[in-house]
């Protein structure tokens, strides 16, 4: 089963944006203003969503960037009525993610985004029953 966001009413917010590597850092720049004005006083959060955020977002472009014609890709953030919250990137590019066996080389300049969300996400998942191609990655601060 996969993750369906709980919305609060509370920031939500939805992007919808060209795969293109550029975007990654709007991406990035979007949910730090939007949790700047909602959690102000909690910077590690902050910093945590952004970061993962960014990994997710970065290997949904990726993903669509070997399509023909790259499709683009969606960012969901909302709280839950628990208070947690949730991130859902949606890519429509074929094939599947699957977590690393193990971490990589040190040297290894890629293959450290779903290990990060390991560690730092209370729950993360990655949904492909979505209609269409594509997959949903989602997870929860």
């Amino acid at each position: 089963m996969c993750l369906v966001p709980e919305r609060s009413g509370n920031a939500d917010f939805a992007l919808r944006f060209p795969a293109h590597p550029a975007w990654v850092r709007n991406v990035r720049q979007a949910m730090r203003t939007a949790l700047d004005t909602t959690v102000p006083r909690n910077g590690e959060l902050i910093d945590t969503a952004v970061l993962l955020t960014s990994e997710v977002v970065s290997n949904a472009v990726k993903a669509s960037l070997h399509c023909p014609t790259p499709p683009p890709v969606d960012v969901q953030v909302c709280w839950s009525q628990e208070g947690n919250l949730q991130v859902i990137v949606h890519d429509r590019a074929p094939g599947t993610l699957d977590p690393p066996d193990r971490a990589p080389a040190d040297e290894d300049e890629h293959g450290r985004g779903l290990l990060l969300l390991t560690r730092c996400a209370r729950r993360w998942e990655v949904c492909s029953h979505t209609p269409g191609q594509g997959k949903t990655v989602s997870f929860q601060l």
